[in-house]
């Protein structure tokens, strides 16, 4: 495994992160399709036995369920202070004040509420999950500020959001002398490639580490077109994320895939890997070739002639961040 900075912090993070959606009850939350805890347990030790030290959960992943799986898992397979342990806050927890948004109310609860799940004392990274345009930017920065002073948390990310929303979320903190973000969890592959035009130059430009999530596509780029899953028939999310024109894109990376004779996965995750600014990819696993695949993946070189044939067919489109 390979280890790196995450943007221009101190903090070293394995150059894969795992993706912890998958991992909570299926009879809580909005996701049938997710494992329960016997079925998580051999990703989370298999991700612990590849290096891969890095993992990536939300409060609202399965009503708080996923929280409670990944602090489980630690004590079991691994020890708090290996883990690199990252989750997030906006989403709705319940329809009190403090339950969603990214208020002073909203912040102080659910941060002390992820604690008690993951049970643990901190939190490496905690990400804004999204925007929360009802919020004044100075509170919600003066907030995370107060939850770095207190020892709750480590260092702060933020996620899917317009570019000018992470630029007004920043300067409040600079202003004030406020902590400030380190990593943007955006949605980045060769499918959603919209990124590119505003947040990842300025990400690049401030120092901030990309830790992007769907790598693959939600699956998209690991099979050929057409091919389904269980997920991708019963997710809603998943089926909204179809556009006519990610065929000719797929078909380039099944057919680089078959010419190096590698899983389209690992072309699909090096193309992501090539991007200087990307941190390390967030990978979903729910099979045991997934994590292994994404591990050899960091091996795969792609060529500028393979680089240019995979970005070649991508048009233009609106942002999608679920």
């Amino acid at each position: 495994m390979e280890y790196t900075r995450l943007g221009s912090s101190g903090l070293r993070v394995s150059r894969l992160a795992l993706g912890c959606m998958t991992y909570g009850d299926p009879t809580r939350g909005l996701h049938s399709w997710t494992l329960d805890e016997e079925a998580s347990a051999p990703f989370f030790r298999q991700a612990v036995e590849l290096g891969i030290t890095f993992w990536d959960t939300a409060n609202v992943y399965q009503q708080g369920s996923g929280e409670e799986y990944v602090g489980r898992a630690i004590d079991r397979f691994s020890r708090r202070e290996e883990i690199v342990l990252a989750t997030k806050v906006s989403g709705r927890m319940h329809d009190g004040p403090g339950g969603s948004g990214l208020s002073r109310a909203a912040i102080l609860e659910q941060v002390d509420a992820s604690l008690r799940r993951l049970g643990t004392d901190y939190i490496d990274v905690y990400y804004l999950h999204r925007f929360d345009p009802e919020t004044p930017v100075e509170e919600t920065m003066q907030a995370l500020d107060d939850v770095v002073r207190a020892g709750k948390v480590r260092y702060l990310g933020a996620s899917s959001m317009y570019a000018w929303q992470f630029a007004k979320l920043q300067r409040a903190a600079a202003v004030n002398g406020l902590a400030q973000f380190v990593a943007m969890e955006n949605q980045y592959n060769l499918l959603k490639r919209e990124e590119e035009r505003e947040m990842i130059p300025l990400c690049a430009d401030t120092g901030v580490g990309l830790t992007p999530y769907s790598p693959n596509g939600k699956g998209r780029l690991a099979r050929p077109r057409g091919a389904d899953t269980e997920r991708s028939q019963v997710d809603q999310v998943a089926k909204a994320f179809d556009v006519d024109a990610d065929g000719p894109i797929i078909d380039v990376v099944e057919h680089i895939a078959r010419e190096r004779g590698v899983p389209m996965a690992q072309v699909a995750l090096a193309w992501v890997l090539h991007n200087p600014v990307v941190a390390a990819p967030i990978v979903g696993a729910t099979k045991p070739n997934h994590l292994a695949d994404a591990v050899a993946a960091l091996d795969v070189r792609l060529t500028a002639d393979e680089i240019e044939r995979l970005e070649a067919p991508y048009v233009p489109q609106l942002p999608f961040w679920w």
